[in-house]
């Protein structure tokens, strides 16, 4: 009962901690941030590691970095989002923001001007499936039913408008060895651990998506033991948020995630596109088990 107890003062601390920030659209002082959780610096740092797994200062950064991320996809320029996004400098926000945007917030503002990405269209079992790849990694993958490979208008589309001045190159020969990885885990093979990636997103998006790569093929969990195994356990919802915005389908296996009673919910993809990748990846691991 005790430390039931103190985990809920915990999560009552991060709670009210996060709520300013969200409020202010950054970081906020520590003692600004203890006086409004009702607790001493040292108790809201120990509180931020037990229930977020980080600490104040780095959730204010990701909080920023979101705002920095608004204000340029509405057309702002750089100088105006380093004022409206809270930093103290041009180059506190290049550097940071640069990381997590994925790429410099000059290039992201103006839709990837100049940045050339690699694109490949294949057919899987799921349907076609587009994967654009930076020369860090793969940065998106797109699922479409209907789309033709040879010409996937509709996933592209998607791609270009989140890029519109990216040089977005097709190169089906070069990304070979990708669109055979993709095929493979729409056939519900584990063909993803090794594929390297480019998304950006927030400290806890980072960590959603790094807790569903460790979901083993042919296995399922709920949203609630997403949230238990990233130490967030009471951030069930923000953790379907980061499975919905997951850029990387297939690839970071948000189609493993069910709800608590088994039943399959929201896909991007459809439900029907889920269900194939998780009977597909059943029958995989039981011919595994079973040879």
């Amino acid at each position: 009962a005790g430390r039931q107890a103190a985990a809920d003062d915990d999560r009552a601390r991060v709670a009210a901690a996060c709520r300013v920030m969200d409020d202010a659209g950054g970081q906020v002082p520590a003692d600004d941030l203890a006086v409004a959780a009702r607790c001493s610096r040292r108790q809201l740092s120990r509180a931020f590691a037990a229930v977020l797994g980080v600490t104040p200062r780095q959730y204010g950064r990701a909080v920023r970095t979101g705002r920095a991320r608004e204000v340029l996809r509405a057309g702002a320029s750089v100088g105006d989002a380093v004022w409206q996004a809270g930093y103290g400098s041009a180059r506190g926000f290049y550097e940071e923001a640069g990381r997590r945007l994925g790429m410099s917030p000059a290039e992201f503002a103006a839709g990837a001007r100049g940045r050339r990405l690699q694109w490949s269209a294949t057919a899987t079992r799921v349907g076609t499936v587009l994967v654009v790849v930076s020369p860090d990694g793969i940065c998106a993958v797109r699922i479409d039913p209907d789309a033709d490979p040879a010409d996937p208008a509709a996933p592209l589309a998607e791609v270009r408008a989140e890029l519109p001045h990216a040089e977005l190159v097709r190169d089906d020969a070069a990304l070979v060895h990708v669109t055979a990885a993709v095929q493979a885990l729409a056939r519900g093979e584990d063909a993803g651990a090794g594929l390297p990636l480019d998304v950006a997103g927030t400290a806890f998006q980072a960590r959603v998506w790094q807790a569903l790569r460790e979901i083993p093929a042919g296995a399922t969990r709920s949203y609630t033991e997403v949230a238990a195994a990233i130490g967030a356990p009471t951030s069930v919802r923000a953790v379907a948020r980061a499975c919905a915005t997951n850029p990387v389908a297939l690839v970071v296996p948000c189609h493993r995630v069910v709800r608590s009673d088994g039943a399959l919910a929201g896909y991007r993809w459809g439900l029907a596109v889920k269900r194939s990748l998780v009977d597909a990846e059943r029958e995989a691991a039981g011919a595994g088990a079973a040879s």
